[in-house]
């Protein structure tokens, strides 16, 4: 990747602005910090935010459209570059887009202060803006294979409008619009993962003259995919269903499947390129215990949701964001110590949250330490990787 015109090689607010990677991946490790801290703080001290959002409906607003769109906005704004062959989102325009995503941030936090209306409205911002650059930047380039990569995009608008309803009280739709929006973000991770896991593994395979490499993209890839689309979208729209249980245990298992012939065992080496399929293992996990919640009533749904958040979502989005910026800024892709220490922290902070959903009589200790290993894995991602975020690629 060159660096942009003009830019130089030291830390400037040009270099943070030179690539969509450079100031959201910053932002959604910042932000994955301060809200996990603010969300265990009204947990065990009954602090109480000037939002109109109840605490439970703030954290997960900010957890899925808050941190977890952040990353989201800085692996598309990187990548559709290289899909469609036109210049980046740089500058003035890239600024604007993480200026809107930071007033989204405070109208949440502070929406008692001001209208209803003008809360969502400030709020929905940033993922209108974004869903309107991705759209144009694909149309135009007239690259139709990645038009699909639009759809989850405007879906999690769409989720964040229903969420955001709460705030005019509302509320029963808010309980739509954190499964869709949840749902958004799975689908996006397993089609950018299926890309991305085998494609990674099979040229890292390859270079070391290993055998047997992934299997090809082929027929079991598109049923795969489609039932978790399905299911994952039926969970939405009738999450106690009995027939969406089963379905979802079935997408669990093909995935499963799916995953084993990505041959993740034979990365145990490089955990930069473990951690991918580690991520879609967590996903896996997920799917297949928001089955057994559908199915069996005492299985608790907060296991399934946190597999899925802070399991999935999470290190898969740590696995992206160390990849994509050491990629991007002329380092060795291979994990380093710190880089390894921040994988392992966000698993563990995956494993002990569900421990707390599975553990009622040690869930306030098991949910203090799940918060600490979480800030703890994006603590040290900012601090080791904003200085890479921050400096333009000599």
């Amino acid at each position: 990747m060159s660096t942009a015109p003009g830019l130089g090689s030291g830390r400037s607010p040009l270099a943070l602005f030179s690539y969509g990677f450079r100031p959201f991946f910053l932002a959604s490790g910042v932000w994955a910090v301060v809200a996990i801290a603010l969300w265990i703080t009204m947990l065990t001290t009954g602090l109480t935010l000037p939002s109109r959002f109840d605490p439970l409906t703030w954290h997960i607003h900010e957890m899925l459209f808050g941190f977890a769109l952040a990353a989201v906005a800085g692996f598309l704004l990187t990548a559709i570059p290289n899909w469609t062959g036109r210049r980046p989102i740089t500058g003035a325009p890239l600024a604007m887009l993480l200026g809107l995503w930071m007033l989204g941030r405070i109208a949440s936090l502070v929406s008692e202060w001001m209208p209803a209306w003008l809360a969502i409205a400030v709020d929905l911002a940033f993922p209108v803006a974004l869903a309107a650059t991705i759209a144009r930047e694909l149309i135009v380039s007239g690259h139709r294979r990645n038009l699909p990569m639009i759809v989850p995009v405007v879906v999690l608008a769409v989720a964040q409008l229903l969420t955001d309803s709460s705030l005019e009280g509302s509320g029963e739709l808010s309980g739509y619009g954190w499964r869709l929006g949840l749902t958004a973000i799975l689908v996006l991770m397993s089609v950018v993962g299926g890309r991305i896991v085998p494609s990674f593994t099979r040229n890292w395979l390859l270079a070391r003259r290993r055998m047997p490499l992934p299997a090809s993209p082929g027929a079991l890839d598109r049923i795969s995919l489609g039932l978790l689309h399905i299911s994952l979208l039926a969970w939405v729209f009738a999450p106690a269903a009995h027939p969406v249980g089963i379905a979802l245990l079935c997408a669990a298992a093909i995935n499963l499947w799916r995953l084993v012939r990505w041959r993740g065992q034979s990365t145990a080496s490089e955990p930069l390129l473990l951690v991918l399929h580690i991520g879609y293992a967590w996903l896996v996990v997920g799917v297949g215990a928001l089955g057994a919640a559908n199915l069996e009533p005492g299985f608790p749904l907060s296991a399934a949701i946190h597999a899925l958040t802070a399991g999935a979502i999470g290190t898969m989005i740590l696995a992206v964001m160390t990849r994509a910026t050491r990629g991007h800024t002329g380092h060795e892709l291979s994990a380093d110590g710190a880089t390894t220490l921040i994988y392992a922290l966000v698993i563990l902070a995956a494993t002990v949250r569900i421990g707390a959903a599975l553990v009622p009589w040690a869930q306030p200790d098991l949910l203090i330490g799940a918060a600490a290993l979480w800030i703890g894995a994006f603590g040290l991602f900012t601090l080791r990787y904003a200085p890479l975020l921050l400096r333009a690629r000599g």
